[in-house]
């Protein structure tokens, strides 16, 4: 979602200043749905995925973080348990911001608290516009809508078939001949574990449809 939200690169950096990052290997389980929220995260980086559960063991991810992204802040700043799971999909770099380092930086620079309320805002737009979109949309504009928000630009998006299917709430058939389809006619290429953006532009004329 990060390239709807049009912020400067490098805005959240200051959370990294003081405090080194905390290295995780791939698969570990950064903070587990309906448990305290301490702290956030800066991801300095890696990769990061984050989903819900159900109570059946199934899985919907709903993002894939990227180097200088936040996640993990609505919970810290409305003070509820987790809505969802995080989990370093790659090495990673992450620095925990507790509320004292929150506090720390928005005295600093009160500017960056302005960012941060208009970050969370702008969240719960996206969100809500994406739950709106997924009821109505076809299977073609969910693929190549997820797709975009994962990638803000033309780089490797690691995820697979399965966790396209869970986050478009379509089955793995259907996510698969989308994908085949988008790259038959050149618009992405398809490799184990992954996608990488050819053709930005066919994509977004897709969601304007």
């Amino acid at each position: 979602m990060n390239h709807e939200l049009d912020f400067p690169a490098g805005i959240w950096e200051p959370f990294a200043r003081s405090r080194p990052p905390v290295r995780c290997s791939a698969g570990y389980l950064i903070y587990l749905q309906d448990t305290e929220a301490t702290c956030f995260y800066y991801l300095k980086s890696g990769q990061v995925k984050s989903f819900i559960q159900s109570e059946d063991g199934g899985e919907r991810v709903l993002n894939i973080y990227h180097a200088g992204s936040l996640f993990g802040e609505a919970s810290f700043f409305d003070e509820l348990p987790r809505v969802s799971s995080a989990v370093a999909q790659t090495a990673c770099g992450i620095v925990p911001i507790d509320r004292e380092l929150v506090a720390q930086e928005f005295a600093r620079d009160p500017e960056l608290a302005l960012a941060m309320m208009k970050y969370l805002a702008r969240t719960v737009r996206l969100l809500s516009g994406q739950v709106d979109q997924m009821a109505f949309r076809p299977a073609r504009w969910r693929v190549a809508n997820y797709l975009l928000a994962l990638s803000p630009a033309n780089r490797l998006i690691s995820c697979t078939q399965d966790d396209i299917a869970a986050a478009v709430s379509a089955s793995r058939v259907t996510v698969s001949r989308v994908l085949n389809e988008f790259a038959q006619k050149g618009w992405v290429a398809l490799s184990y574990r992954g996608v990488r953006l050819l053709e930005r532009e066919r994509l977004y004329e897709l969601c304007k449809q």
